[in-house]
């Protein structure tokens, strides 16, 4: 019964599909994935014969789940007991075909042909035409947002039925509806029963892949590599929009410096310059050359703004920053994101100067749509219109619907104050209704844009999921993504690893597949390329490799150290797979402790005392302390979660075949009590210096260093290269000039690798303090040992603005430093002058 097993049943509430996965690795085992909605937990199993008994539970409801199930050579039959229902099940080996597969002649007939875009001037005349016929209740329901289904992405909300509320047009949007028949039936009804039959808009959390899985954000960042990137997305979109869905709640652009905070995982790090262009990369390849293609998907920049200075690192925490620092360090990815086109900005839940983002009018009216000039959809975050209220900022849900309208938001994502509100603001003249009609005239454009208004039925395309979902030059795409992602953090000599060694694989995510992450919803996920696997397919055979668990991420297993201690001594090397399971990050979850779990420390400590090379490698969706495996083990491999091909990326890497490249764009610390710990931070008035640094009255730690374990920008690869000559042309600049820098880079190692050379600027003073160094720009090369490269760098007076103490946007007259190197601490320095 070892492999791929498929059922499909029919219940009242959805068409189903599970996927059952049983492998050997040392005992039988299973996995079983569900379809629409990835929900189901094995705890229990029971393997006799051909006989399979499994007890388990959906993750988003209660309620035990148990499998019966018998196996015959290419089929099984069985049953399922799900919330006190009894099914019956017959399956078959293999995959199995879509569950939207027999929809797909429906689909093409009903779709249209030879549509074309239209104007902006037939759009905003069309708009204005239905705007005209609608009522105040038509409005507010363009304005409101529901679920699909009772899966809820956060707290449970009070409300009728979806169906319902599409066919007496109180939803504009519908949220979560990850089955293509659900999209249609549900379009269906606003096209047919709604009083404008406006269609809908199909929201999802679509961040780093849809069904073809990429590395989370943060790995991603760590690539440098922004045409990647923008692939990554491109990608996520045809999927994506293959499925029906038009809208997505990404790309996440916060900055992102304490890593305690569980959203890190999503967002591209503590740099504002590398974020900006990361967010650039991420619009361009969600919304491609034009949103009326049907393979690309509305942007959403979130989270507009501030959200990652959360207090302590703890989600939906205060935030209390100044302005100087949301303007220079917290929006400059957002100003990229809407350079580059974002159609939606979606609020934080955070406050700033003591008014949530939800109803902020200086933040999204004047801020956002005034200065910026974002004239796209605003949508509020799950819940954060009435959270308003339990803020303590306004007095009843419906101040905060007030609030909310008055800063500009538009649609309110599945909560009703807009719904149970808006009416009685509009009746008591509190709001006027040329407000609702400036959001709804935002709505219906984009829904114009985007081809729906003439072709409702255009992203119903189940023969592209078919085409296109998990396909192989998708999945090559990733792992060429996730090779990039990995940072080698530590190495003595002892990888690459060599295929004549004897190699022990480790710890609990040596086997294991959850290495997608967070916010993700893959069908494909039991097809994710374990470590193992990665390792197996480099050819070695069955006496060279040996497996073992050792622990679970947070539990012993019985014997698992012991057995873990017996396979090291037979090795010559161990690969040591430890991290957080992908539950550990994300949002809403947030620690305080940022080293491994205290299991897993046990296990490392085992292994290590034996002896044998160890290299760790890592799982995980934030910076961890590794102080102590700094100082243990051989060699460090920080993959964070790689997705789809992770084992595979993971084994080009260990074995040579690829040489990283990746830099890191967070800091890791020494230990937790030193977070946030960031490179571009200010250098107080009591510097720590070579001349200061005994003396008491400093601003420094008694009992641990100030600087980062691993620095931003830090990562090794198996080349080495040189950095010498570093040059200016421009010791003094003025304004309209143009500086240019240059450095000669070499290989002196015995490997071609890649490098990412790095440009950073220190303004000396000025009318506000100023960074120690700042990333302003990089360049990657490639060099084949013993090759140099000469690389050059411009920097105009555009470099050398920030928002300063005159509150505005300037470059200061005075001196500075111009710093390159391969990292933000090992750098050439040389100064200049701005004049």
């Amino acid at each position: 019964m070892i492999g791929i097993w498929n059922s499909k049943i029919e219940t009242e509430l959805a068409n189903m599909k599970f996927i059952f996965q049983i492998e050997d690795l040392n005992e039988l085992q299973l996995r079983v994935w569900s379809e629409p909605v990835p929900m189901v937990e094995i705890d229990e199993t029971v393997i006799e014969g051909n006989h399979l008994f499994a007890k388990g539970h959906n993750k988003y409801a209660p309620g035990i789940l148990t499998f019966d199930l018998y196996f015959e050579e290419n089929s099984f039959t069985g049953k399922l007991d799900m919330m006190g229902q009894e099914i019956e099940l017959i399956g078959e080996k293999g995959r199995g075909t879509a569950l939207s597969e027999e929809f797909a002649a429906l689909a093409e007939m009903i779709r249209k042909t030879d549509l074309s875009p239209r104007t902006d001037a037939e759009i905003k005349e069309e708009v204005d035409k239905l705007l005209s016929k609608m009522s105040l209740e038509d409005k507010i329901g363009q304005m409101s947002q529901c679920l699909s289904s009772n899966h809820s992405f956060g707290g449970e909300v009070e409300s009728a039925p979806p169906e319902v509320l599409v066919a007496e047009g109180k939803a504009g949007s519908i949220l979560g509806a990850f089955d293509l028949k659900r999209i249609y039936e549900l379009q269906k009804i606003a096209v047919e029963q709604s009083p404008h039959k406006i269609p809908l808009f199909f929201n999802a959390d679509i961040i780093h892949g849809f069904q073809t899985i990429f590395p989370v954000p943060l790995a991603w960042s760590c690539s440098w590599d922004m045409e990647l990137i923008k692939d990554a997305c491109s990608i996520a979109a045809k999927e994506a929009t293959a499925s029906g869905n038009t809208y997505n709640h990404g790309p996440m652009v916060d900055l992102t410096r304490d890593p305690r905070w569980g959203r890190v995982v999503e967002g591209a790090g503590e740099d504002p310059y590398l974020g900006a262009q990361i967010a650039k990369a991420q619009v361009e390849g969600f919304q491609g050359d034009s949103l009326f293609s049907d393979e690309t998907l509305i942007a959403c920049l979130k989270h507009f703004i501030g959200y990652g200075g959360t207090e302590g690192g703890r989600d939906y925490n205060t935030v209390d920053i100044s302005e100087g620092t949301l303007r220079n360090f917290h929006l400059p990815a957002f100003q990229a994101g809407i350079e580059a086109g974002a159609g939606s900005v979606m609020n934080a839940f955070n406050i700033y100067q003591g008014v949530p983002v939800a109803g902020n009018s200086f933040l999204l009216r004047e801020l956002l749509r005034e200065e910026l000039g974002f004239e796209g959809m605003l949508i509020s975050d799950y819940g954060s219109v009435e959270e308003i209220q339990i803020h303590g900022a306004a007095r009843d849900k419906r101040e905060a619907a007030a609030m909310a309208i008055n800063a500009t938001m538009d649609i309110e994502m599945v909560t009703r104050a807009y719904a149970d509100e808006l009416p009685r603001l509009v009746e008591a003249g509190t709001i006027k209704e040329e407000q609702l009609n400036d959001a709804v005239r935002r709505i219906l454009t984009y829904k114009y844009k985007i081809g729906i208004m003439d072709d409702p039925y255009r992203y119903i395309q189940p023969e592209k999921e078919a085409q296109l979902h998990f396909h192989p030059d998708h999945l090559e795409k990733s792992r060429e993504l996730a090779r990039k992602s990995v940072v080698m953090l530590k190495n003595n000599g002892v990888l690459p690893l060599k295929r004549e060694q004897k190699v022990a694989v480790i710890g609990p995510f040596g086997a294991s597949r959850d290495l997608l992450g967070p916010w993700q919803f893959s069908q494909y996920a039991y097809e994710t390329i374990s470590l193992l696997q990665g390792i197996s397919a480099k050819g070695l055979d069955k006496s060279q490799l040996k497996y073992v668990q050792g622990c679970d991420v947070e539990a012993d297993i019985e014997n698992g150290i012991e057995e873990a201690i017996m396979a090291a001594k037979e090795s010559d090397v161990i690969v040591l797979a430890l991290g957080e399971h992908s539950d550990m990050s994300g949002e809403a979850a947030s620690r305080t402790d940022i080293t491994l779990p205290a299991v897993q420390m046990k296990l490392a400590e085992a292994v290590v005392a034996t002896g044998k090379p160890v290299v760790l490698v890592l799982t995980n969706g934030r910076p961890l302390a590794l102080n102590w495996f700094e100082q243990h083990t051989d060699a460090i491999v920080e993959t964070w979660f790689l997705g789809s091909q992770a084992g595979h990326a993971i084994a080009d890497v260990l074995f040579g075949d690829y040489n990283p490249s990746g830099k890191l764009t967070m800091s890791f610390p020494q230990n937790v009590g030193q977070v946030p710990v960031y490179y571009n931070h200010f250098k107080t008035g009591r510097p720590v210096t070579n001349a200061t640094r005994d003396q008491k009255y400093i601003s420094k730690y008694i009992d641990s260093p100030n600087d980062p374990l691993y620095p931003f920008g830090y990562g090794l690869s198996y080349s080495k290269f040189e950095y010498s000559n570093l040059h200016i042309d421009l010791p003094k600049m003025t304004r309209k000039e143009v500086l240019q820098a240059s450095v000669t880079v070499t290989n002196t190692g015995h490997y071609a690798g890649e490098e990412i050379v790095q440009l950073y600027i220190q303004d000396l003073y000025g009318s506000t303090v100023r960074p120690v160094k700042e990333l302003k720009n990089f360049r990657s090369i490639r060099l084949e040992p013993g090759q140099s490269q000469r690389v050059e760098f411009q920097i105009s007076e555009q470099d050398l603005i920030y928002y300063t103490g005159n509150h505005r946007y300037e470059a200061e007259l005075g001196e500075f430093k111009l710093y390159i190197g391969s990292n933000s601490v090992d750098v050439m320095e040389v100064a200049f002058e701005l004049v």
